[in-house]
Parts: structure tokens; C-alpha cells; sequence
């Protein structure tokens, strides 16, 4: 249905979670996506299995927190392929109160959930403009828009998001440049199921339950659905949609409150 064919594509954090499922989704449907993660070996061993699965995809090691690591890397791709889509999906999760937070806590988030964002989108930009348009999608979250327990510094990095997408949204929109956010809520990935083996040593398939049923729909979401959403946003059926948060949450933000 979205023909994405031969449009280039940057997926920030696309080799992991939610990340490697919009690499895996944009690719099915044509794009030639580029991989940025700090863990060079990972990004390599997920966009081989993207290539052999006949999509087009290149791995690099890419901190989105350092600017001139995003810059030289975003002009060296355009170099070969205009870009036109961006994904700021890279991001970090902390937990604590504005008491229990330090100022390290506070600055690691901030560095790579906001200043990473903000790297990439000054980066691109400037080409997407050259390159007539292009449509970007931030990683925003629930917690841009309620608050949830101990999660501080997280949340105060994804309301950031879902500010810099209006604004780039309004700033860039005579340049035929759309600017989105998705903020899921719960979604089951391989970090989800870490975290309860770690935490619940024994009690995964019980707090796995209870973390579940904390979505008034009474799941998790799936990645799957969130490649989905991301991949009709930067579709050409999605041209006339910008500025806009998109909540997946099964009803958290509407019916928790």
C-alpha cells in the first residue's frame, strides 16, 4: 500500500526494539534505510538480515549525541542518495523523581533523547530542503502528555519532543517538509523482557501480566504496530498530515484519566 521506493531513509536506534522494526518495515517497503547506532556490531549483524531478506540497508556507527559524528555522517549519505526520511527513534529511559535525579542522570537523558534529536534534525534539514521535502517522525511518548511514576527526566525529554515536532513542523512546512511524533505507550520488546528477568528473577510471566494489563486495552503494544504508523506517516497517503501527535497506546492517555 506505501510505496517508499528507493526514498532514503535514516531509522536513529534502528537496530534494536522499536527501532530495528521501522528499519525492517521501511525496508519491505522500498526504502534504502541507514542504520545509525552506537553499537556498530549490532547494526551490521540486523541490516545483513535486512539484505538477505531483500531489502537495502547500510549499518553506521553513529553516536546521535556528538554533532559533528551526525553531521559528517548525514552529508556523506546524501552525497550518494538524497534523503527524505528521518526517524528519531534513539533514546534513552531513566527512573526517578525530580528529587532522586542527579545532574548526570538528568544530562545523560537530555544528551541523547533531546540533543540527539536536535543533531539529527539539524543535520538533515538542510538537505531535505535541498533535496525538495522529505517527512520526519519523532519518538515522542505517553509521558509527553500524562505524567507516570519516577519517570522525571524521561519525561520531561519526550515533552520536549513533541515540542520540537510543532515546531519544526510550523518552521518547515513551506518547505514541503512534514514533521510528526508518535508516542506510544507500553510496547513488549526484547528491553521489556530484560528488564522483568533482571528485576522479577522468577516472576516474569506474573509482572509480564500485571505491566500488561496497566493498558486499559489489557496488552502490550507491538512493535509491529509502531514500524506501521511510522511507515504511513512518511507514506505520500500521510501528505497532508503534519504537526500532529500520534498516541498507540491502547486508550492509556484517554481512558486513565
Amino acid at each position: 500500500m506505501y510505496n517508499l521506493n528507493q526514498k532514503v531513509a535514516i531509522v536513529t536506534g534502528g537496530a534494536s526494539g522499536i527501532g530495528l522494526e521501522i528499519s525492517r518495515t521501511l525496508a519491505r517497503h522500498g526504502a534504502i534505510v541507514h542504520i545509525f547506532e552506537v553499537n556498530p556490531d549490532l547494526a551490521e549483524r540486523e541490516a545483513d538480515l535486512i539484505n538477505a531478506n531483500g531489502g537495502v540497508a547500510y549499518a553506521h556507527r553513529v553516536d546521535v549525541s556528538r554533532q559533528e559524528e551526525v553531521v559528517k555522517k548525514v552529508a556523506k549519505i546524501n552525497e550518494l542518495h538524497p534523503i527524505s526520511i528521518l526517524i528519531n527513534n534513539a533514546g534513552i529511559s531513566h527512573i526517578g523523581t525530580v528529587e532522586s535525579t542527579t545532574e548526570a542522570d538528568l544530562d545523560k537523558v537530555y544528551n541523547v533523547n533531546i540533543k540527539g534529536a536536535y543533531n539529527c534534525l539539524h543535520a538533515v534539514i538542510p538537505f531535505m530542503k535541498a533535496n525538495g521535502g522529505g517527512a520526519i517522525v519523532n519518538m515522542a511518548s505517553i509521558a509527553a502528555s500524562v505524567g507516570l511514576p519516577d519517570r522525571f527526566a524521561y519525561s520531561m525529554s519526550k515533552g520536549a519532543i513533541r515540542a520540537i515536532t510543532f515546531q519544526v513542523a510550523k518552521d518547515y512546512i513551506s518547505f514541503n517538509i512534514r514533521c510528526n511524533c508518535i508516542s506510544p505507550a507500553r510496547v513488549h520488546t526484547p528491553f521489556v523482557d530484560g528488564f522483568l528477568k533482571k528485576t522479577y528473577p522468577g516472576k516474569e510471566a506474573e509482572m509480564f501480566e500485571n505491566l500488561s494489563k496497566t493498558q486499559p486495552i489489557g496488552r502490550m503494544g507491538k512493535p509491529e504496530e509502531i514500524a506501521a504508523l511510522t511507515v504511513f506517516l512518511v507514506s505520500e497517503q500521510a501528505g497532508f498530515i503534519t504537526g500532529s501527535d500520534y498516541p498507540i497506546d491502547g486508550g492509556f492517555i484517554t481512558l486513565n484519566n
